[in-house]
């Protein structure tokens, strides 16, 4: 995910975290200055979804403006060859029944300890 705090905050001339921190106080959202500081720096790790929606409401903004959905790095589009759905792949040929596994050793079972 990426976070678009001071871009959609730029959008609405607001330029500071404490400029954002007064638009958040008109709504009653009352974080510290320092956890608007960390939320305007950076990604934060964790966001409350009652603070999330307060922000969007003082932003006049979505939730979709503040969170834009990013590919995993590594990983395919949708779409590409190869893709199967999750129960589409064929069959597997032979025995669909698990098979126990062999002793290790021809002796005895040892016993268990005491």
């Amino acid at each position: 995910m990426k976070w678009n705090l001071r871009m959609v905050a730029a959008q609405r001339d607001l330029w500071r975290p404490t400029e954002v921190l007064a638009a958040f106080q008109q709504v009653g959202f009352n974080p510290s200055l320092s956890k608007v500081a960390a939320l305007w720096g950076g990604k934060p790790v964790t966001v409350r979804l009652d603070d999330l929606d307060l922000m969007c409401a003082a932003l006049n903004c979505t939730v979709a403006e503040l969170l834009q959905a990013e590919p995993l790095a590594g990983t395919k589009p949708a779409g590409e060859a190869g893709d199967v759905a999750v129960g589409a792949e064929t069959q597997p040929s032979g025995s669909v029944r698990p098979v126990p596994r062999g002793r290790r050793s021809g002796g005895p079972r040892s016993l268990p300890p005491s």
